[in-house]
């Protein structure tokens, strides 16, 4: 499968220092990418090379969606201080993991600044939850020229460094341990909590590690 994006949890009052914080040490400037209407949340993102992007994401008041589970994930990460919350992969079908948990995926759309609306479904998420070291999936109803990492400059994702067990994971997607992620490392290291870690670019000033 391939990297969709890479998600990290903020309050809303931290959010325009996360986002200017990534920005700044990778030398590039987010853009608001809009509100979820159906999760109450909002997001910042940073188009990436190789199709894959950034998130910086944040939950707002929103009292009318508070069980929807991405928003229950993304107040989770807030409240234990804010950092990565999530490695995201796309597919183009996801029916063959629908039948694998025994559920649909859920229908989501995000609406930009300038009132254009992008959709996809997405699923993983509750499991995302229980072990913060999976993956969720996402499949895009967009047309490629819609996609958030259209406009990419020159910064690539290289690594994501996580902590926990890669026979889960593998697992989880049904791939080699060794073989996660087309053109993205995978690679593993000890912490106290399970997650990730940090996530490593490659930038016009070399590689930069962002914990």
């Amino acid at each position: 499968m391939r990297l969709d994006h890479i998600s990290y949890a903020c309050t809303p009052a931290a959010l325009p220092d996360v986002v200017q914080r990534i920005g700044s040490d990778l030398g590039a400037a987010f853009v608001d990418g809009g509100r979820h209407p159906q999760f109450g949340t909002r997001n910042f993102v940073l188009p990436l090379q190789g199709g894959c992007y950034v998130e910086v994401v944040c939950a707002l008041e929103h009292p009318s969606v508070e069980k929807a589970p991405f928003r229950q994930a993304v107040c989770q990460r807030a409240q234990q201080g804010g950092g990565w919350m999530a490695w995201v992969l796309g597919t183009d079908d996801l029916s063959p993991m629908e039948a694998r948990l025994g559920r649909q995926a859920v229908p989501a759309h995000r609406v930009k600044p300038d009132g254009t609306k992008l959709h996809w479904r997405q699923l993983g998420v509750l499991d995302l939850m229980q072990d913060p070291q999976l993956p969720f999936f996402v499949q895009w109803d967009v047309s490629d020229s819609l996609h958030p990492s259209q406009g990419a400059g020159p910064i690539r994702m290289e690594r994501i460094e996580l902590a926990g067990e890669a026979q889960v994971v593998a697992d989880w997607l049904q791939a080699p341990a060794e073989d996660l992620v087309d053109g993205v490392e995978v690679s593993w290291t000890d912490a106290d909590d399970v997650g990730i870690i940090a996530a490593w670019f490659s930038t016009a000033h070399g590689s930069v590690r962002i914990d």
